[in-house]
């Protein structure tokens, strides 16, 4: 079996071998490439391929057509919206995700940004670093704050549990009903009564037309005047326009934004980089090391159970 590997898993290629090695035999032929966006290389790259391995590079329809033999794409990502899928249907090509991978690693980020922006901490380092002290920035707590969550998959109920350890309360949306979150002392309100009951908001729905632009100026609006945005989902949930002015208005008085409605590098003309009070991240939530890690082995697990004939992580 051909398996082509076309960007980086964030692990050593040499890891990469092993753990391909060990989990699926030598038998099979594996090839590692670096990412490229050029349409025409990755036809290919692909052309001999029955198992694609990607990141989050997108992989369009006329690549994966392109791909004659191709059976299945492993994707070492928790979201897919980065990939054909309607090219895969077409196809009958099989795609998994690497569900939970990134799951502790997204919800400590969302902490720091969200101690960064009520602590000032990015600020005050600069201002001391130039001989000044804390005047003029506000310092302020965690504990008793109502945090709403939107979006409570594996993520949000992560992110609700650490906050119910900082002495928060706890609000939640979520499309379909959780009974469960009763149990743990969440409170399950609509969109609107979550946006404008909570002092913190973070988002954690995956992205897809019916969240696109979900966290529009009209929602944005309903806001408190003295709350904070906090996105490490995916950026197009969000106006970030519509976010930015708000920020320079005042309607709100913070964002951490960990994602964009595009990748970084951001053209230096951004509007949030421009925003106050803002503490943005090169779309970091899902890279430490130990998440690295998990996720090459959850997608090469995932080709090694559709080998079985028992796939887990189907989309």
């Amino acid at each position: 079996m051909k398996i082509v590997v076309l960007e980086s898993l964030g692990v050593a290629e040499s890891d990469a071998k092993l753990l391909i090695q060990n989990h699926l035999g030598q038998a099979n032929e594996v090839i590692f490439y670096s990412r490229v966006d050029d349409v025409e290389v990755l036809k290919e790259r692909v052309r001999e391929a029955e198992v694609l391995i990607i990141a989050n590079m997108p992989l369009k329809g006329e690549v994966i057509r392109a791909a004659g033999k191709l059976k299945m794409i492993s994707v070492a990502f928790t979201g897919v919206d980065h990939v054909d899928l309607e090219a895969c249907r077409e196809r009958d090509v099989l795609v998994c995700n690497a569900a939970g991978y990134s799951t502790p690693a997204v919800a400590e980020l969302t902490f720091g940004l969200i101690l960064s922006l009520l602590r000032n901490i990015v600020p005050l380092d600069k201002v001391t670093r130039e001989g000044k002290t804390k005047e003029g920035y506000s310092q302020s707590e965690l504990r008793g704050k109502t945090l709403g969550i939107i979006g409570v998959g594996a993520i949000g109920i992560e992110v609700a549990k650490i906050a119910q350890v900082f002495g928060c309360n706890v609000i939640a949306y979520n499309r379909s009903q959780k009974p469960f979150l009763k149990d743990m002392g969440i409170s399950q309100l609509s969109l609107d009564e979550v946006l404008s009951q909570s002092d913190i908001v973070s988002i954690h729905i995956p992205l897809n037309q019916e969240t696109k632009g979900l966290i529009s100026k009209e929602k944005i609006e309903l806001m408190k005047k003295n709350s904070i945005l906090i996105n490490t989902a995916r950026g197009p949930i969000v106006d970030n326009k519509a976010l930015a002015e708000a920020l320079k208005e005042g309607k709100i008085v913070g964002a951490g934004i960990d994602v964009f409605d595009i990748e970084p590098p951001l053209p230096l003309d951004y509007p949030l980089l421009h925003s106050p009070n803002t503490t943005v991240a090169p779309h970091i939530g899902f890279a430490s090391k130990e998440a690295m890690v998990r996720r090459a082995e959850i997608v090469v697990t995932n080709i090694r159970k559709w080998i079985d004939g028992n796939p887990q992580n189907v989309i």
